[in-house]
C-alpha cells in the first residue's frame, strides 16, 4: 500500500512538535534504544575536525539543543572554542533548549530553517540533525545553511536512512511503520499526528545519494557521506566553495 504523503506545511510542523516537546528527549533516546547519543558525538566530531576557519557554529532545526550541546562538549579542550548558536521553528523546544542551556554559553533562538535569521557568511559550520526531512523545502534549507558560513565553512547534515540489507531493511520499515507510532502515540499528547508523521517522514525522504547531491547542488565541495548503524542513519558533509580548498576534509576514524 502506497504510502500518504506526509504534510510539511509550517503550521503543522510549528504545533506538532510544540506539543510533543515535553516528551522529545525521552523518546528520541528511548526509542533508539540510546543510541542517537553517539550519532550526534560523531557529527559534532566531524564538524570540528573538518571545520577551518574561524567563527561560530549554528545548529539548525536544534529542537532541545541535544546537537548544539554535544558540540560545547566535544570542544571543551579546545584553546579557543567556538561559541554555538541553535535555531528551531518549535517555540515549547526552544524553551525546553534554554532550560537545558542555562548555564552554558549557548545561544538559541526561534527562527525557520527557511529563513534564517542571520546575515551572510556569519558562521564557520552550519549543520542540522534530523531535522532536515521536516523542512518544507530541503533544497532552500540547505541554500540557507550554505549562505550563512564562510567561504570554506562546513556544512553537515545528519539524517535517518534505510539499510541497504533487504532483512534489516524490511526490519527497519516495520519497526518504524508499526512499533515506533504506538509507543510515541501512548506517550506524546498529539496522538493521532505526530508519531505517524515521523516514520513516514523519514520513509520518504532522499536516499543518502540523492541528499549527496542536493548538498552539491546547493554549492558544497569535496561532499562526503558516512553510514551509521548499519546505515539506519547517514551523515553527510561537504565545505562551502571558496574556489581554494579543493581536498575532501578529514573523515574522523572510527
Amino acid at each position: 500500500m502506497a504510502s500518504r504523503v506526509v504534510d510539511k506545511s509550517p503550521e503543522k510542523i510549528r504545533r506538532m512538535f510544540d506539543s510533543i516537546a515535553p516528551w522529545y528527549d525521552f523518546l528520541n533516546h528511548f526509542l533508539s534504544l540510546g543510541i542517537d547519543v553517539s550519532w550526534r558525538r560523531r557529527c559534532a566530531d566531524q564538524i570540528l575536525a573538518t571545520t577551518t576557519v574561524d567563527g561560530p557554529i549554528l545548529d539548525v532545526c536544534t529542537g532541545t539543543a541535544d546537537l548544539a550541546l554535544t558540540l560545547r562538549k566535544r570542544q571543551r579542550k579546545a584553546k579557543t572554542p567556538r561559541k554555538i548558536y541553535g535555531v528551531d521553528f518549535s517555540p515549547e523546544m526552544i524553551e525546553i533548549g534554554k532550560k537545558k542551556t542555562r548555564n552554558t554559553d549557548i545561544e538559541l533562538s526561534v527562527g525557520d530553517a527557511l529563513n534564517l535569521p542571520y546575515v551572510d557568511k556569519t558562521f564557520a559550520a552550519a549543520c542540522v540533525a534530523f531535522g532536515l526531512r521536516n523542512v518544507g523545502d530541503t533544497d532552500r534549507g540547505l541554500a540557507e545553511m550554505v549562505r550563512v558560513c564562510r567561504p570554506g565553512g562546513t556544512v553537515a547534515v545528519l539524517e535517518f536512512s534505510m539499510p541497504t540489507l533487504p532483512v534489516l531493511s524490511g526490519l527497519y520499515r516495520f519497526y518504524f511503520r508499526s512499533i515506533l507510532p504506538r509507543i510515541g502515540q501512548c506517550l506524546a499528547k498529539n496522538r493521532d499526528d505526530a508519531y505517524d508523521y515521523l516514520p513516514e517522514s523519514v520513509l520518504q525522504f532522499d536516499d543518502p545519494g540523492q541528499l549527496a547531491e542536493r548538498l552539491r547542488g546547493a554549492g558544497l565541495v569535496n561532499v562526503q557521506a558516512r553510514s551509521l548503524t548499519f546505515g539506519t542513519v547517514t551523515l553527510h558533509w561537504g565545505n562551502v566553495n571558496n574556489n581554494v580548498n579543493k581536498e575532501p576534509g578529514p573523515a574522523v576514524p572510527e
